[in-house]
This record gives C-alpha cells, structure tokens and sequence, in this order.
C-alpha cells in the first residue's frame, strides 16, 4: 500500500492514478501539437496564396507594359511592395538569386535558410520551408522557385538569356508570422 494525497492506496491504483495522468497529458501535448500544426498549415497556405499573388501579377505587368529595355521592370516595381508589406508588419518578402551571379547584389541568398533553399530548389523542389523562433515568436521561412517563364524576361534581364525556360534562376524568400 502506498499513501498517495492523504488516502492508502494499491500499487494497481497508483499505476492507475499515473496512466490517467498521463493520458491527459499526452491528450493534451497532443492538442498543442495540433494547434501548432494547424497554425503553420494556415502561414504555408498564406505563403501560397501570396506567391501567386506576386507572381501573377509580375506575369501581368510584364506581359501587358514591358516593352523595352526602358520599361519598368516589374520586379523593381514590387520591391517597392514588398517594402510596404513589410513596414506595415504583414510579412517580409525579397528576390533572391539562384545563379550565382545577382542581378542585384541585395538579392544575394543569405547565409542558412536561404541558401539551403536555393540549394534544393535548384535540384527541382519547388517549395521549401522551414518553422524558427525569434524570443516568443514563430515564423515560417519559406522560399519558391522563380523560373524564367517567357520571352520578356530577357528584355529586363539580358544575363538570363541563355537560361533554358523552366529552370530557376531566383526565389522568393518570405518570412510570415505564425498565429497560433
């Protein structure tokens, strides 16, 4: 018999009193596990809808005002964007090169994710993430392929030309918020 909060109890209650207790705390990891999950679910899925957001529009812009090499580029355009996106605190989003030979050298993958990032979506992944923590935040890291897409990117960006179409030649690198 073993004394357990005032009362005697059998070893078989004790062992009973101990699964109980942690069943509810496997319930409960399990829930916020869940949650967790649930909520770097919802940034990938941000992520997502914003890649094709920005990457849609830049198609547009260029197919329909990019007519020369003294046309705006549209991802000098979005740089400006980006910024705003960035200084209102919803996300931060950049260009990032895969070539090794920027474009402009702010796009220069940052040492740890982005540069493992690039690394594999060079070797064909089209999307890569990755969950870190600044202080008491959680944010999702994540990079996508920008291939070269139409005849057009040539006209801003003439050190693409011998890129065969499809191959990534940048990413966007986003970092998003993640709410529990």
């Amino acid at each position: 018999m073993l004394q357990v909060s005032g009362k005697w109890c059998s070893a078989a209650c004790v062992l009973t009193l101990c699964a109980v207790g942690v069943a509810s705390y496997s319930a409960a990891s399990e829930k916020a596990t869940a949650t967790a999950d649930a909520a770097t679910e919802r940034a990938r899925r941000e992520v997502r809808m914003l890649d094709d957001l920005y990457k849609t529009s830049i198609v547009l812009i260029t197919t329909h005002y990019v007519d020369d090499d003294k046309s705006l580029a549209a991802g000098s355009a979005f740089q400006a964007l980006f910024q705003a996106m960035k200084d209102k605190g919803w996300h931060e989003v950049r260009l990032l090169d895969a070539t090794g030979h920027p474009y402009n050298e702010k796009n220069k993958p940052a040492e740890g994710f982005e540069k493992r990032a690039i690394q594999q979506l060079l070797e064909g992944k089209t999307f890569v993430d990755e969950v870190v923590r600044e202080g008491d935040k959680k944010f999702l890291l994540a990079a996508t392929a920008i291939p070269v897409v139409m005849d057009k990117c040539i006209v801003c960006h003439e050190n693409y030309r011998d890129v065969k179409k499809g191959k990534a030649i940048g990413a966007l690198g986003y970092k998003v918020p993640i709410l529990d």
